[in-house]
């Protein structure tokens, strides 16, 4: 999975701005744009993981793995190339929560998910993530958000359960694909809202670079593992979905979507993000075949509009209730100016 979340902000160092043609294309527009490129690079990551661990091609641990290690490759070349400085101190142990969250938790359990889910299923549980970050951010941060943002993660939160269970035959009957792809939600949520804090200090593709680059040891080794216990018997469509995932999905499109947030105004182009949902059911109709069933767009819609509401309450400033006068802003709004 990648850190892409809208619910934490990129405000260290900024990536260097476009200039856009007089009188055709703004800045503000040129953001939107790479913003909505790098969502749909990440859009297509749930559908070609079932793709690559469908029928047995290749097994879940080695698409979970392998992936990594293959964006791991490309960040250590990345950072070498542009002689990046290292982490100091404690930033290696927050890059640890980076890596535990993003590298290791969300590609493995979504791999496995994937084996019996369908991938309209999983994009429906997922949406929940940006919500679910907002809610670590906030913890994180020692922020007090209104009982608003609460309310509407809470319901967001119930209606991706509800979803899920009836899925399956009813409430009470979660699988454990449902149970996988939950725990992957929140150990991304972990690791996005660390993330977003550690951009600050070492840049925004900096840091996935440095969580893949610290995850190597033991991706590799599960790869290893994995290539020894199931060797891959997968076709070209199979091995193009793995190159994907690994190339794109967890390394070139976060210099898409970072751009975006770098250039633009970083508070209304991470609301992007919240379309990827909608894309994957697209893809996963399109690519899969899969039928979009009333209540997959109904839990969909549910879980994206909560996901939105809680953000947009987030950042919202808070005003005097005396005389109307703004007393703070959220760090979403002082990091998008």
């Amino acid at each position: 999975m990648e850190i892409k979340s809208s619910a934490t902000a990129y405000s260290g160092p900024p990536l260097p701005a476009v200039d856009a043609a007089p009188g055709r294309y703004s800045t503000s527009r040129a953001g939107w744009a790479w913003g909505l490129l790098g969502v749909a690079a990440f859009s297509l990551t749930v559908p070609l993981t079932r793709i690559a661990v469908g029928e047995g091609a290749l097994s879940p641990l080695f698409v979970g793995a392998g992936r990594a290690v293959l964006a791991a490759v490309l960040a250590a070349a990345a950072l070498a190339l542009t002689g990046q400085s290292w982490p100091r101190g404690q930033q290696w142990l927050r890059l640890l929560i980076v890596t535990g969250g993003i590298v290791l938790c969300f590609p493995l359990l979504t791999s496995y998910a994937l084996t019996t889910a369908s991938a309209s299923h999983a994009a429906v549980v997922i949406a929940l993530l940006p919500a679910a970050t907002a809610v670590v951010a906030v913890l994180r941060g020692r922020e007090r958000p209104p009982v608003l943002f609460w309310l509407v993660t809470g319901v967001g939160a119930a209606a991706a359960v509800i979803f899920a269970a009836l899925s399956g035959g009813g409430m009470g009957s979660l699988q454990w694909a449902d149970l996988l792809l939950f725990t992957a939600v929140i150990g991304a949520a972990f690791g996005y809202a660390e993330g977003g804090l550690l951009a600050r200090e070492l840049g925004a593709w900096q840091t996935i670079s440095w969580a893949l680059v610290l995850g190597l040891p033991l991706m590799l080794t599960l790869t290893a593992v994995a290539w020894f216990q199931q060797p891959p018997v997968a076709g070209t469509l199979q091995w193009g979905a793995f190159l994907y995932l690994g190339v794109v999905s967890m390394f070139l499109g976060f210099f898409a979507w970072y751009r975006g947030l770098g250039i633009g105004s970083m508070a209304k182009v991470s609301q992007i993000q919240l379309i990827q949902p909608v894309l994957t059911l697209l893809w996963a109709a399109l690519l899969l075949g899969e039928q979009l069933a009333l209540a997959t767009v109904a839990g969909g819609v549910a879980v994206v509009l909560c996901a939105g509401a809680a953000i947009r309450v987030r950042m919202a400033p808070a005003r005097s209730p005396h005389d109307g006068k703004v007393r703070g802003k959220s760090s979403s709004v002082q990091e998008a100016k």
